[in-house]
C-alpha cells in the first residue's frame, strides 16, 4: 500500500501537463498529486503572479485532497514555491526536491531573464515555442502568462525573494537539483542554497539541460525514489 504523498510542481511558462510522464513512472511508488498554479494551465486567475500567492495555491490544494502533510517536487519555478510554502506552513511539508531552481534574483539577473520572454520576437523566431505555450495555455492567453511572468521576475529582484536567512529557518530535508548543461541557474546559486538551508544536499546531474521537457523523467523518478524513500 503507498503511504507516501508526493506533489509535482510545475514550472514558470508551464503546467501539469509536463509532469504527467513522470507522474506515471512514480504512481506505484507514492500517491501523486499535480496542480496547476493560478493562470497556468488554462486555470483562471485575476491577480498578478505571485509566489507566495503560488504556494497558497499548492496549501488549498493539499486542503482539497484532505492532504495533511505531502513530499514535493518543484521544477524550477514550483521549487521555489515549494520552498516558499515550507516556510509558511513548515507542518504541510515532508522532504523537497527541487530541480533547475534559481535563487539568485538580483535586479541584474531578473532584467536578464525578462529580456527572453517577449512574446513578439519568440513569436517570429521560435514560433513552435509560440505554438506550445498556447497550448499548454488555453483558452488562456499566452501571452499574458508571459508578461505577468517578467513582472513577477522584477518583484522578486526586490523584496519578496528568499534570502538566506528564509532559507536557514527552513528545516526540512531539501535536496537541490541542478542540471550541469543549465544555462539558467548556476551551480554557483544552487551550492549557496544547499549551504544555507540546514538540511540542504546539492546534486548536480550530468548531460541535463534546464527546460523540462529535455529531461529524461527516468532520471528524476530515480532521484525522487531514492532521495524521498531510501532515506527514509
Amino acid at each position: 500500500m503507498k503511504s507516501q504523498n508526493l506533489l509535482l510542481l510545475h514550472g514558470a511558462l508551464g503546467s501539469e501537463i509536463q509532469l504527467q510522464p513522470l507522474k506515471d513512472l512514480l504512481s506505484n511508488d507514492f500517491n501523486v498529486h499535480t496542480l496547476n498554479f493560478e493562470g497556468h494551465g488554462g486555470r483562471v486567475s485575476n491577480h498578478e503572479f505571485d509566489m507566495e500567492r503560488f504556494a497558497e495555491n499548492v496549501a488549498e490544494k493539499l486542503q482539497t485532497l484532505q492532504l495533511t502533510k505531502t513530499h514535493i517536487f518543484g521544477y524550477s519555478m514550483g521549487g521555489y514555491v515549494a520552498l516558499t510554502l515550507a516556510k509558511k506552513y513548515p507542518a504541510m511539508v515532508e522532504k523537497i526536491v527541487t530541480l533547475g531552481t534559481k535563487f539568485n534574483w538580483s535586479l541584474a539577473s531578473a532584467e536578464r531573464e525578462i529580456k527572453m520572454l517577449n512574446p513578439k520576437k519568440i513569436e517570429e523566431k521560435v514560433p513552435a515555442f509560440a505554438k506550445r505555450l498556447h497550448e499548454l495555455h488555453q483558452p488562456n492567453d499566452w501571452k499574458e502568462v508571459m508578461h505577468k511572468t517578467a513582472e513577477m521576475m522584477l518583484v522578486l529582484s526586490g523584496e519578496k525573494r528568499l534570502t538566506n536567512e528564509d532559507l536557514q529557518q527552513i528545516p526540512h530535508e531539501v535536496f537541490i537539483g541542478i542540471g550541469a548543461l543549465d544555462t539558467m541557474v548556476t551551480i554557483e546559486e544552487s551550492e549557496n542554497a544547499a549551504t544555507q538551508l540546514p538540511n540542504g544536499t546539492l546534486k548536480i546531474i550530468a548531460d541535463v539541460k534546464h527546460p523540462i521537457e529535455k529531461v529524461a523523467p527516468e532520471i528524476l523518478a530515480k532521484m525522487l525514489r531514492k532521495f524521498i524513500l531510501v532515506s527514509n
